[in-house]
């Protein structure tokens, strides 16, 4: 799901079945990137769970392309040219991203849609227990994680060209859907029993009344975000593919969702001692989002993180049907299988807490 912009955390020759013309893509680059001059050298990195992500390094600068996967795809899925929209828009709205040079929609370039950025330097924390900082520096690093997530769900998306970006309202109804349409439909995955009754709760018990729109990141995760190398300051937020016009609290509970979350499945503090490490605790992080978005309370909170989880387990799924096609794209994806059964049942779990029975 991540892309790394940092060369500790690694890139990789192309992986068997990711090439392509890289010729065609440098006279692209020519043409569509002010200021471009080769050689170019393209290795993939290791994370972008979906869309293949490759690092364009040139003596000058480098570059990020995202691309769809090659082969057959799932309707509406990688969807490239939104994620090159949504950062665009959001660049005018001087939120954290990278800039995007351009989108291309002619396959003959190299196979597939894809869209070129600006690569960030910075830190990445793929451990959401952010070792190697102080405590002041890690609760600052916590802070700028939540005030980054507020400043977004403020952003007016009508503002910066967003209004037709996704449906405002029914956000619930309409994800839990999509979602469980993905699940349903893909036989080779198979199904799962806390999944199937997971899907039967979150249906029957979308809070009423809940109607709130702002963009949503949709992966608002700690290892999504390139910090700057020395500041606990945000400098981009990554991987936009799951992005829409949605429900702002249901984006705050998937990030928020890190505390209910075995740091082995994803970047997550479950069984961790937070207040030892700075990291304020869940109820001190939701306080403090309510406040950087002035509301009073989240009282639908538990319900956003099930369906989180729900949401997150579907995703996994899907990544599960793509191993067995062939068509997976990262080298964790055989990881992210293994511990679908476990977050399966972690979802049914946050159901239950939500009152679920």
């Amino acid at each position: 799901m991540s892309t790394v912009g940092d060369a500790n955390l690694g890139t990789v020759p192309v992986r068997e079945g990711f090439a392509f013309d890289e010729q065609a893509l440098a006279g692209w680059l020519s043409a569509n990137v002010p200021g471009y001059s080769g050689p170019l050298v393209v290795e993939q990195f290791k994370g972008g769970q979906s869309n293949p992500t490759y690092k364009l390094a040139t003596p000058d600068k480098s570059y990020v392309l995202r691309r769809k996967p090659p082969g057959i795809l799932l309707k509406g899925a990688h969807a490239v040219d939104r994620e090159a929209r949504v950062l665009a828009g959001l660049e005018q709205a001087n939120f954290p991203v990278a800039h995007v040079h351009g989108l291309c929609t002619d396959e003959s370039v190299i196979g597939t849609w894809f869209y070129v950025m600006d690569l960030v330097e910075g830190r990445i924390f793929w451990d959401a227990t952010v070792p190697g900082v102080s405590n002041a520096e890690r609760a600052a690093i916590f802070s700028a994680m939540n005030a980054t997530m507020g400043q977004l769900h403020m952003v007016d998306y009508k503002a910066v060209g967003l209004a037709d970006y996704g449906r405002p309202g029914d956000y619930f109804q309409r994800q839990i859907g999509r979602w469980s349409r993905q699940y349903l439909e893909d036989d080779l995955a198979g199904r799962n029993p806390d999944m199937d009754r997971l899907i039967a709760w979150l249906s029957a018990n979308i809070p009423a009344n809940d109607d709130a729109t702002s963009i949503t990141h949709g992966d608002f995760r700690i290892d999504n975000m390139i910090f700057h190398p020395t500041e606990p300051r945000v400098l981009a937020v990554l991987d936009w593919e799951l992005s829409t016009l949605g429900h702002p609290g249901a984006d705050f509970a998937y990030n928020a969702m890190m505390y209910r979350m075995p740091p082995y499945i994803v970047a997550g503090l479950g069984g961790v001692d937070v207040a030892a490490l700075g990291i304020p605790s869940e109820e001190q992080y939701l306080a403090a989002y309510c406040r950087q978005t002035g509301r009073e309370d989240m009282p639908g909170y538990d319900y956003y993180v099930a369906f989180n989880f729900f949401r997150l387990a579907a995703i996994f799924h899907g990544i599960k049907g793509r191993v067995l096609r062939g068509t997976a794209s990262s080298g964790q994806a055989q990881e992210r299988v293994a511990v679908l059964p476990e977050l399966f049942a972690l979802a049914w779990e946050q159901a239950r807490r939500a009152g679920a029975r």
